[in-house]
């Protein structure tokens, strides 16, 4: 089998490592610290912005993953430095660059959310994620790279802790049976994207020749709010019912003051607000990865988060 890279190894980034080392690929899985190795995983520690010692360690892959982002408060001056080695690297190579991208590119929008919506946001994020994609899609069409892009919403499922909505701030009190908090509307409908559907997704288009040049959308179960998940959540622990209370306007402006991560969330508020509805119906009519069923989900994150709890302490 042939050699995947894949850049970062947060929630994304582990699950689409395991997965491709379980299909029997080789990979190889590039951090800036580096780690010990695991089964059929080989971990490099470099700095993913070097382009050079990025397109070293990429050499005879078929694929380079990029599912690293930095710190929230340094997209705009990290992501282009790391954008520009990534491609630099698919150009030097010749492999597919498989970008794990979002869904801020869009800025608020009426109606679910397709692939031929425009990248209109006017906010920082929404901008700088536009742009790592489009530069990879111009390089795309001029020949010099192949490159795809695979969109998700807020992360959800095993693995996800510090960075998703519904993982280190909810599950710890759900598993309780303690109230939890929603920074926005708990009743509006939203999509979760499920990090093995994220991760069977990125390693299914790396191999598929039809879908370069383009985003997707990550398959997806229907949208659910808040509270439907916290309940189904609850349910499945057994320690339900769970209240769910919207965090007030004035305690999130004071948290944010010592913050970074809830005062750049400011920017992407509106998620939380308004309906956040994924289409992936161009996704399931090309290829075969479907969304896991929700109960499923659930029922593994719940003993995921179960098990690492009951490890901690």
């Amino acid at each position: 089998m042939s050699l995947h890279v894949v850049i970062g190894f947060g929630p994304a980034g582990a699950a689409t490592a395991r997965l491709l080392a379980e299909m029997g690929h080789s990979v190889r899985v590039v951090t800036t610290s580096g780690r010990s190795p695991e089964p059929g995983i080989e971990h490099v520690a470099l700095d993913a912005t070097d382009s050079a010692r990025l397109t070293e360690a990429a050499q005879g892959a078929a694929a380079i993953y990029s599912c690293a982002a930095p710190p929230y408060h340094r997209w705009a001056s990290d992501w282009p430095p790391l954008a520009s080695s990534l491609c630099a690297a698919a150009e030097a190579t010749g492999a597919v660059l498989v970008i794990l991208g979002n869904l801020y590119g869009y800025g608020p929008v009426d109606g679910p959310m397709t692939e031929e919506l425009p990248l209109a946001a006017t906010g920082t994020k929404g901008r700088v994620r536009a742009a790592v994609w489009e530069q990879a899609r111009d390089l795309h069409e001029q020949g010099r790279i192949k490159a795809v892009e695979v969109r998700a919403s807020d992360f959800f499922g095993p693995g996800v802790t510090d960075g998703g909505h519904l993982a280190a701030r909810v599950m710890p009190k759900v598993l309780r049976g303690k109230p939890v908090s929603s920074l926005g509307d708990p009743d509006t409908p939203h999509s979760w994207s499920y990090i093995p559907d994220v991760a069977a997704a990125l390693a299914e288009v790396a191999g598929e020749e039809r879908a370069w040049g383009r985003a997707w959308h990550v398959p997806t179960a229907p949208a659910q709010s808040t509270r439907e998940m916290v309940d189904r959540l609850a349910t499945q622990a057994e320690t339900g019912p769970v209240a769910v209370r919207r965090l007030p306007s004035a305690v999130l402006g004071l948290a944010s003051l010592v913050s970074p991560l809830l005062r750049e969330l400011k920017e992407v508020r509106y998620q939380f607000d308004r309906p956040f509805v994924v289409d992936a119906s161009a996704y399931e009519a090309a290829f075969a990865v479907r969304a896991t069923p929700v109960d499923e989900q659930v029922k593994t994150t719940v003993e995921w988060w179960r098990e690492r709890l009951s490890t901690a302490g």
